[in-house]
């Protein structure tokens, strides 16, 4: 039988990027119990003064989650920010047409901006370019960065808040090639809109980020022509474009599904040839940046939603897209890190959708604890330990066949050095579902590195979850596995396995 190999070459001369922190966000939507029973619940036990839980804001903490999107998602595209300022108790209700729910606007900018200052997290804005425009786009810019004398910056302060939020990374609507968004456009009619509102809010403070909306998948029959026409008319107005994929095992091919990570890594590669095309074209000087602010695994929970949304609308926090995640799911979320952190030269901000409750490695209980779904491990590995430059790991590894995409390799592998801490850690995944790995990994590079900590995270069967009384899926050391001698690591990455291996200088 052949033997199942995988092997990486590691040196600090070869650099892809150094990582913006920032590709490891998310995002939180007011949908479902992302908000409310999610970061806010006030009169449970670990609310705090403000209503915000606790034991959500810990989890977060742990996480070290650097960017939050915010508050949407298809919300923003019918969202009247405006109804969520002021005194709560004059606040209206408002019917949410992208989720079929009612919004109580207990939560706005002013409580979001305090919770992720308690979560040590920066806000991702989106403003509604669905039903709204470049007026009111930039009434809430001057509302959220202006500091005094104005309009809107006045009002804030008159609502309590003296100075200005600084919000600096502005999403320029979501997801406007999609016939579901409310308010949705054509590329050319979106693009014309986005300029003009870039060109707008600039004006009034020029150190945003902006992000033009991207395709919302690489199944629309308008992509990738979608990025190049918005891009022609919006490419010297904005910073970023965004892309947005979800994942899942609908067919329950496992082999298939975690070889879409490979899809992940072919839209990257198409979108930042589109952004240089037109910058050729355009005879430009900069670089379009990729923001990937929405991925996951998502389906779970389809047919619950359809239901919920259909024979129960207009309801407040009901229980939508609560994906209960499973061990095959974790894998397929490290597989997608791991592509993110092999383009970090060019992704430069990515939000995991969503943070609590909603799709999302973070659950709560209404009335129990908040706890970790299987997917809340290898994004909290690539957040404490993917910190610093990305490494070409030259990686060369023997394959295997799937039904979906042909030939794959077994092992997908990211490499990153943290010069500062003297740290390097390999992130890999063994994608053969019934073999073991043997990983080699040249390490002659890094002289006087030492083993530090391999950590797993495995299970025997792949439907696995967990719950909030049992973490049947979770990560352990298996130090043992692993023998660094000359340079030279050998090390055993176990059938359909997620493996942290993490070296220190001694």
């Amino acid at each position: 039988m052949e033997k199942r190999f995988a092997r990486i070459t590691l040196d600090p001369d070869f650099q892809i990027s150094r990582i913006d922190k920032r590709i490891y966000g998310s995002f939180i939507e007011h949908l479902g119990r992302a908000v409310y029973g999610g970061v806010y619940q006030p009169g449970h036990p670990s609310a705090d003064e403000e209503g915000f839980r606790r034991d959500v804001l810990d989890l977060v903490r742990e996480i070290g989650v650097p960017i939050v999107r915010y508050p949407g998602g298809n919300f923003v595209s019918n969202y009247f920010w405006e109804d969520g300022v002021g005194p709560v108790a004059q606040r209206p209700k408002r019917l949410d047409l992208a989720w079929r729910s009612t919004e109580p606007n207990l939560i706005g900018v002013n409580e979001f901006a305090r919770w992720a200052k308690k979560a040590g997290t920066d806000v991702m804005m989106a403003v509604n370019l669905g039903t709204r425009g470049i007026d009111a786009a930039c009434s809430l810019v001057e509302y959220c960065n202006h500091p005094s004398g104005s309009k809107y910056s006045d009002l804030r302060i008159a609502h309590g808040v003296a100075g200005p939020h600084n919000f600096k990374v502005w999403c320029l609507g979501n997801e406007m090639d999609g016939p579901w968004q409310v308010g949705h456009k054509t590329a050319l009619e979106y693009g014309h809109l986005a300029n003009e509102t870039a060109k707008a809010l600039r004006q009034i403070d020029p150190s945003l980020e902006l992000v033009v909306c991207g395709s919302s998948n690489t199944g629309m029959p308008t992509y990738p022509q979608w990025e190049a026409t918005v891009l022609e008319e919006a490419y010297d107005s904005v910073d970023y474009i965004s892309l947005h994929t979800y994942y899942g095992n609908r067919l329950n091919d496992t082999n298939s599904f975690l070889a879409q990570s490979d899809d992940m890594d072919r839209f990257i590669g198409t979108i930042g040839s589109v952004c240089d095309f037109v910058k050729a074209k355009k005879r430009g000087k900069k670089d379009i940046k990729l923001s990937f602010d929405e991925w996951n695994v998502w389906f779970h929970s389809d047919a619950a939603d359809q239901d919920e949304m259909a024979n129960r609308p207009w309801s407040a926090a009901p229980h939508l897209l609560e994906d209960r995640y499973n061990f095959e799911d974790a894998l397929m979320v490290g597989l997608l890190l791991i592509t993110l952190i092999k383009h970090s030269d060019r992704v430069r901000m990515a939000c995991l959708a969503q943070l609590v409750n909603v799709i999302a490695p973070i659950m709560t209980e209404e009335n129990g604890p908040a706890w970790k779904q299987t997917i809340f491990y290898p994004y909290l590995h690539a957040s404490q330990y993917g910190r610093g430059v990305a490494l070409n790991t030259a990686l060369r590894s023997s394959q295997h066949d799937t039904r979906d995409f042909g030939p794959v390799t077994d092992v997908e592998s990211a490499a990153v050095w943290n010069p500062e801490k003297d740290e390097v850690t390999i992130f890999a995944v063994n994608r053969n579902l019934e073999e073991d790995v043997a990983l080699e990994a040249d390490l002659r590079g890094f002289p006087g590195y030492r083993l530090e900590e391999h950590i797993v995270l495995e299970h025997g069967d792949f439907k696995a979850v967990n719950s909030a009384r049992s973490q049947a899926v979770a990560p352990k050391s298996v130090l043992a596995r692993d023998l660094l001698d000359s340079g030279m690591l050998n090390s055993r990455l176990a059938a359909a396995s997620w493996n942290v291996v993490r070296l220190k200088k001694a």
